[in-house]
């Protein structure tokens, strides 16, 4: 469906899962207690942040402490059994699932806890819309190097920013874009977290963010801007239909697959479609036994507040349903 000129409200209705036990409600116990710790991309900090508050404030006596750090610093604490939980974007291989098993006695349970889309954020002054995945292509290999390029009367280079070198987000878009055995080009920045990046968009109209979707929702924002025991109300209490409303802080481009015209912004809607294509699984990964606070946090994510924060994000939960609904 074709949608223009209208302003969009993207609906995430959350689908319980009847099978799965993580979506069953945590029963207070040893596993809602004590302290343990999370590894996670950095890209997703504004998601765990949020489900760290709700679930300590449901089981004040547990205290979940969380790294944000790259996706291989993520992998290599669970290897080294540093950490008992992390959530990257892709699954653990058999040979390491095999390594855990054989070197700390102890078996890898991974759930896909949402789908995350890679956003192209510019400055607000610049006038570019929309780019093809070709046009990413190039700009990433080197082949396209300043705004004239790809249509903007601007002969100054483009900044590649990325948020930092072991990113999951850098090596989704390499993988995608130039390959293993490429390199992106000197123009292209990697700084420290998707917050810096953010920040440079905002004030540097030659910059081409690319950054976690979740980065850029607002509804996220405005949550936070109420209190926890309202927030954890409506949580429970609330439609489980949401709408979320990305930023405009920064201009967030429209990408389009290719042989195609139109392009499709990183919506949920789009994300779930696939008419959005840069998109990607989120998984939480875990070692720790049924009766630990590190399975109770699991279940909690993975269950239906867990999810609900997650739609709230600008992501995708994994378990979910959306409507488009458009306004005149």
């Amino acid at each position: 469906m074709s949608i223009k000129n209208s302003v969009l409200l993207i609906f995430a209705s959350i689908v319980l899962s009847v099978c799965s036990v993580s979506c069953g409600p945590i029963e207070k116990g040893d596993y809602s207690k004590g302290s343990t710790t999370i590894y996670c991309d950095e890209g997703f900090k504004n998601i765990l942040e949020e489900e760290i508050q709700v679930f300590e404030y449901h089981y004040p006596e547990a205290s979940i402490i969380p790294y944000y750090v790259s996706e291989v610093e993520a992998i290599d604490a669970l290897l080294d059994n540093k950490t008992s939980s992390i959530i990257v974007t892709r699954e653990m291989t058999q040979e390491q699932k095999d390594y855990i098993k054989a070197k700390h006695r102890l078996v890898v349970k991974s759930h896909c806890i949402a789908v995350d889309a890679v956003a192209l954020i510019t400055n607000k002054e610049n006038p570019i819309s929309q780019l093809s995945m070709d046009d990413i292509k190039h700009i990433l290999n080197g082949r396209i190097l300043n705004w004239r390029q790809v249509g903007w009367d601007n002969s100054d280079t483009i900044k590649i920013v990325f948020d930092n070198p072991g990113s999951s987000t850098l090596k989704f878009m390499k993988d995608k874009f130039i390959g293993e055995n490429g390199s992106f080009p000197k123009n292209a920045y990697a700084q420290k977290t998707n917050g810096q990046v953010f920040d440079i968009v905002k004030n540097d109209k030659d910059a081409l963010g690319i950054i976690s979707v979740s980065w850029l929702a607002s509804d996220l924002k405005t949550a936070r801007e109420i209190s926890i025991e309202k927030r954890v109300n409506n949580l429970k209490n609330g439609s489980d239909t949401i709408s979320t409303v990305l930023t405009d802080d920064v201009k967030i481009l429209k990408v389009s697959k290719p042989d195609e015209l139109e392009g499709f912004k990183p919506y949920q809607a789009y994300i779930n479609s696939g008419e959005y294509p840069l998109y990607r699984k989120v998984y939480m990964i875990n070692t720790g036994s049924n009766a630990t606070l590190t399975h109770g946090f699991y279940s909690f994510v993975t269950g239906f507040i867990g999810q609900k924060i997650i739609s709230q994000t600008g992501i995708m939960p994994y378990h979910v349903h959306t409507r488009l609904v458009e306004l005149k």
